[in-house]
């Protein structure tokens, strides 16, 4: 380590830490869950009050929603070529008061706290590499935008025409999202995610009196969950979890109505595309009853695009110039960088912070590895091309 300990911006970062630090700390006991739009912007707003000695930013409402932060940087670097966006998400999936029981704290080489990793320390870790770059005099040949959205732990429905919008034309979108695992692995790839509504209309009857009258939607729901369950391929990648059932009314009563809510992950939009026929494709049983379905594909997969190699390796050298070496990983779970992927943009994510327990009681941030990630955020900003 010890040609990393001369780079400029990890030692930089390491001599800022202490600060770094106080900012994830208010960050973090800046309780932001979705469910309040109010919280979410008091959030965004500290975020702004962060920034503004290095951007030109505001928080603009959103519907549904609490404030959305968008900025600009004041960088080095005289003509600038194109833009690159960074994305971010300010809520959390934490409920207010959570600070109680979580307080946050720095105990055991790590920082704790409700969203300190989902992605509070991301958010702080860049404002840092930013003014790393600026007090350094390191020069930028793009523009950089940042978008910190307010509804990302929920599907982003209200922020995703923005960043989709914002997004469009961009050299790269780095996504501020924790990298996986506590080696810090970005990620490449993430799956597609949807979720599908099936609900059995059936025909109610008494089922000691008049039990043949009746087609149970309890009884056809289970024959259709057991079809449904097997949409799943796992040697493609496919998963499809019925996970939520409900239906009837009373044990004495033949059940009119009963549901499942199912939820899927697809690594490839064609893989999307042909399991919606399936889920169209359903016919009931028992002819008396009759489906309806609902739903469809929410966030599209994050395929590994060329692009997408092309910046993890500009990661893995800059990374390798830090003492530290990079890998990749794919995943499950979705972020908005799946937007900005399927729309053909270059775009990195998992380039937060590194540590473990997102959305857990151990949520938790390595102190350790602040610094490098800090100088590999600045190396990338400045080095793309």
């Amino acid at each position: 380590m010890s040609s990393a300990a001369i780079d400029p911006l990890l030692s930089w970062a390491k001599s800022n830490q202490p600060a770094l630090i106080r900012l994830i700390r208010e960050l973090v006991e800046c309780e932001s869950p979705t469910d309040s739009p109010e919280a979410v912007s008091r959030c965004a707003m500290l975020l702004a009050d962060s920034f503004t000695d290095i951007a030109d930013g505001q928080t603009v409402p959103t519907q549904g929603a609490g404030r959305t932060y968008v900025c600009q940087f004041r960088l080095h670097g005289r003509e600038k070529q194109g833009k690159i966006l960074l994305l971010g998400h300010s809520d959390t999936v934490w409920p207010l008061g959570t600070l109680r029981s979580m307080p946050f704290r720095q105990r055991d080489g790590r920082l704790w706290g409700p969203g300190v990793l989902d992605m509070k320390s991301g958010l702080a870790m860049f404002a840092f590499a930013m003014r790393a770059l600026r007090e350094l005099k390191i020069p930028v040949v793009h523009d950089v935008h940042m978008l910190v959205n307010p509804d990302e732990e929920t599907g982003s429905a209200a922020s995703r025409e923005t960043t989709e919008g914002l997004a469009t034309g961009c050299r790269a979108v780095l996504v501020l999202e924790p990298g996986t695992g506590l080696d810090g692995r970005v990620k490449t790839a993430r799956k597609g995610i949807g979720g599908y509504r099936v609900k059995v209309h059936g025909v109610a009857a008494h089922s000691g009196v008049d039990f043949e009258k009746g087609a149970s939607a309890v009884v056809e729901l289970s024959r259709q969950i057991g079809k449904i369950a097997g949409f799943t391929n796992l040697k493609r990648g496919i998963t499809v979890n019925p996970g939520v059932i409900s239906g009837g009314t009373r044990s004495n009563v033949i059940a009119a109505t009963a549901e499942t809510q199912v939820d899927i992950r697809v690594p490839r939009a064609r893989d999307a595309a042909a399991l919606d026929k399936k889920f169209r494709a359903l016919r009931p049983f028992d002819d008396r009853c009759s489906l309806e379905v609902t739903g469809g594909l929410n966030r599209p997969p994050m395929e590994r695009s060329k692009g997408i190699a092309e910046l993890f390796r500009l990661a893995r050298g800059f990374a390798a110039e830090l003492g530290v070496t990079m890998e990749e990983s794919s995943t499950g779970g979705g972020s908005d960088g799946n937007f900005t992927a399927a729309l053909g943009v270059p775009t990195l994510d998992g380039i937060g912070a590194v540590g473990e327990g997102a959305h857990a009681s151990h949520e938790s941030v390595l102190v350790d590895r602040l610094a490098d990630r800090v100088a590999l955020m600045a190396k990338l900003v400045a080095g793309i091309r």
